[in-house]
């Protein structure tokens, strides 16, 4: 017991990183489900990678101050979404593709803009985080954007699911079907902006997507879904912080690599076509 609770009742930064940990849980893994359902997976990875140009030049301008390296990334990903979506309207590139070339582009503006006055401690910060060194303001801050983004899921919530699984039948109702699309991009870009302080740019995007991965083995709706990947990012943030404090591992890669495991287990042994709990026939097909 003392090994499960003594370090949260101990220390203050290991129950301020668990509040982090929970309020990501909560606010994240529902857009990484309707991500998973939209076949837009690797999007929140773009989109992590977007962040950074914006973070970097709020770094530059103000040092690591969450407001103006949180303003930065917010404006830079949105542009990267904005941009992405024009290209895909205008031209026959598809969308993921346009969003795969914005990325890579933001990615190396981020990281020039970080060496012109950083180092590489600083690249690793933001692309890494350190969720044991998070503050009140990065706490509220994480709070807030889980707040909003639940409440605006639970508000969308029919328009988003009908448009992840048919978009054309919102089209054809004259639904607001770009407009879904716009808010959950906006909604995506929120929670990667308030995770990097704590997760990262990079590891926020696994604490995001991994839950909903490992989800979709055990349920089929997505009301189940939404909250079977925030049980499984609560427990992968509690168990990540207990076994990076007992093992001295690094905080942020411990817990997506709890989440890596349960998706891992979920693969196997996931009762919706998991591969060791499938027919003979089923297998060998």
């Amino acid at each position: 017991m003392d090994a499960l609770f003594g370090p949260f009742v101990e220390f203050e930064f290991m129950r301020r990183a668990l509040v982090a940990t929970l309020a990501m849980s909560l606010g994240a893994t529902p857009i990484g489900c309707l991500l998973i359902l939209r076949r837009m997976s690797l999007v929140g990875d773009a989109m992590a990678h977007a962040v950074l140009p914006g973070a970097a030049a709020g770094y530059l301008l103000a040092g690591m101050s969450l407001v103006a390296m949180s303003l930065g990334g917010l404006v830079a990903a949105l542009l990267v979404v904005l941009a992405s979506g024009v290209v895909s309207r205008r031209t026959p590139q598809r969308e993921d593709a346009s969003v795969a070339a914005f990325y890579i582009i933001a990615l190396a503006l981020g990281v020039l803009l970080v060496s012109l006055k950083g180092s590489p401690v600083d690249v690793m910060h933001l692309l890494f985080g350190s969720v044991l060194a998070v503050d009140d303001a990065a706490l509220l801050q994480m709070a807030l954007v889980a707040t909003v983004t639940l409440l605006s899921l639970a508000v969308m919530y029919r328009p988003l699911l009908l448009e992840s699984f048919d978009p054309g039948f919102l089209r054809s109702l004259q639904g607001p079907g770009a407009w879904a699309h716009m808010a959950l991009m906006v909604l995506l870009v929120l929670n990667l902006v308030s995770a990097f302080q704590a997760m990262g740019t990079l590891m926020g995007v696994g604490l995001m997507m991994l839950p909903g991965l490992a989800a979709r083995f055990w349920v089929a709706g997505l009301g189940a879904m939404f909250v079977l990947s925030a049980v499984i990012g609560v427990f992968a943030g509690g168990l990540g912080l207990l076994l990076s404090y007992h093992l001295e591992l690094p905080s942020g890669p411990s817990v997506v690599l709890v989440c890596g495991g349960v998706y891992v287990l979920s693969v196997l042994f996931g009762r919706r076509e998991g591969l060791l709990m499938r027919r003979p026939a089923d297998r060998s097909s």
